[in-house]
């Protein structure tokens, strides 16, 4: 049994993933498969953050589908003077400076998907199937290379040919952190800084998280690494600025629960979003 929202159940389990994506940017699940992709992982509270886009089928900043909560959220990718940081939106309204930054970057993302096809097909001699749309990131073209007659598997791919460093990578616009920070808070009910570990400076990551509401505490960096056993820098951040804790998958495939808040956590993040 799943822990519920009044925090009966399982200690320490997730009681929602507030943090997944979707084939609206580049993840695999559609909307009308989060419901049966939630209740196989036990929870009844998702969070839709693809990348750089809000989902165009999600028609309110919350919404109910076949029982499960669907909170319509986004994740900006910013630029600040040290690194690029990701920050993550929830209970997006839609305003016209949000439309007007993702439009920009949506625009950018085609655009630079493009180039990075005709570079691997150029590079290799293959030639690739890939839809050049709103939401495409690289693990579109990964998946591509994949199943084409490359001879990399999807891991490959980044690491020979489009990871930031290969033949075929091309750079993206990313607009700077004040610039997304305010058309997020203009928009959605809580902001906050995904995954603090998983950037070259966590520190100054979490520093920055500072300027939010809300920090990523629960998240699979994966068992035994550093970060996993950094939580408590987290809290310790959290307290002293004031921040919800939230947190998810980062699903990028169907399986869900993966990571997300305790019960705890959900209620005060939930009390700031009106509708969960």
């Amino acid at each position: 049994m799943t822990r519920d929202r009044n925090g009966d159940g399982d200690e320490g389990r997730p009681v929602a993933d507030l943090h997944l994506h979707t084939t609206a940017s580049d993840g695999v699940l559609t909307v009308p498969e989060l419901p049966a992709a939630a209740a196989a992982a036990g929870i009844d509270v998702v969070a839709v953050t693809d990348h750089d886009r809000v989902h165009p089928s999600l028609d309110a900043p919350v919404t109910e589908r076949d029982g499960v909560t669907v909170i319509r959220g986004v994740e900006l990718r910013v630029e600040t003077p040290a690194q690029r940081l990701d920050l993550l939106g929830y209970g997006v309204r839609d305003t016209e400076t949000l439309r007007a930054v993702t439009e920009r970057i949506q625009t950018d993302r085609k655009e630079r998907g493009r180039k990075m096809v005709e570079r691997v097909e150029s590079h290799l001699g293959v030639e690739l199937d890939v839809e050049l749309r709103e939401g495409i990131g690289r693990p579109n073209v990964a998946r591509a290379i994949d199943e084409s007659d490359a001879p990399y598997d999807y891991e490959g791919a980044f690491e020979h040919l489009i990871g930031n460093d290969g033949p075929c990578y091309v750079q993206r616009y990313v607009p700077d952190f004040e610039t997304g920070v305010a058309a997020l808070r203009e928009s959605c009910a809580v902001v906050g800084l995904a995954h603090p570990f998983r950037y070259p400076d966590p520190e100054a990551a979490l520093d920055r998280a500072a300027d939010l509401d809300a920090v990523e505490r629960f998240y699979p960096y994966g068992e035994g690494s550093a970060a996993a056993a950094d939580g408590e820098l987290v809290e310790r951040v959290a307290a002293e600025n004031d921040l919800l804790l939230t947190g998810g998958s980062d699903a990028h495939d169907r399986t869900l629960g993966v990571a997300g808040p305790d019960a705890e956590s959900f209620a005060a993040f939930a009390a700031r979003v009106p509708g969960v």
